[in-house]
C-alpha cells in the first residue's frame, strides 16, 4: 500500500501556466529577515503588504510602479500563498537560517 501523497490535479494558473508550486518558491521565510514574515523571495517585501495593496483596490500595475524590483509573477505568488493560507493548509516554504 502507497503512503505518499499523489497530486492528480495540480493547480495551475491560467494566465501564465505557471504551477502553485513555481510561484510558492517565490516566496521566503527567514528568522532573520522581517520577523520572519512571508516575503517576496530576495526582498524584504511582506507578502501580506502587497495583499493589501492589492485588497486595497490597487491594480498590479500599480504595485509594479510602486516596487519596480517586483514582478507580475510575484504578485501572482502573493496571491497563491493569500489562496493556500485560507484554506487553512500547511504551505511548506522550508525556514532558511542564516548564512
Amino acid at each position: 500500500m502507497r503512503t505518499d501523497s499523489v497530486r492528480i490535479h495540480p493547480v495551475m494558473i491560467e494566465q501564465n501556466n505557471v504551477a502553485r508550486d513555481e510561484l510558492l518558491d517565490r516566496i521566503s521565510i527567514k528568522p532573520n529577515v522581517c520577523f520572519g514574515k512571508p516575503c517576496i523571495k530576495g526582498t524584504r517585501i511582506w507578502v501580506s503588504l502587497i495583499l493589501d495593496f492589492l485588497a486595497s483596490g490597487m491594480s498590479p500595475d500599480e504595485v509594479l510602479k510602486e516596487y519596480p524590483g517586483l514582478t507580475s509573477l510575484d504578485i501572482q505568488a502573493c496571491l497563491a500563498y493569500g489562496a493556500e493560507m485560507s484554506r487553512e493548509r500547511y504551505v511548506p516554504i522550508p525556514i532558511t537560517s542564516p548564512a
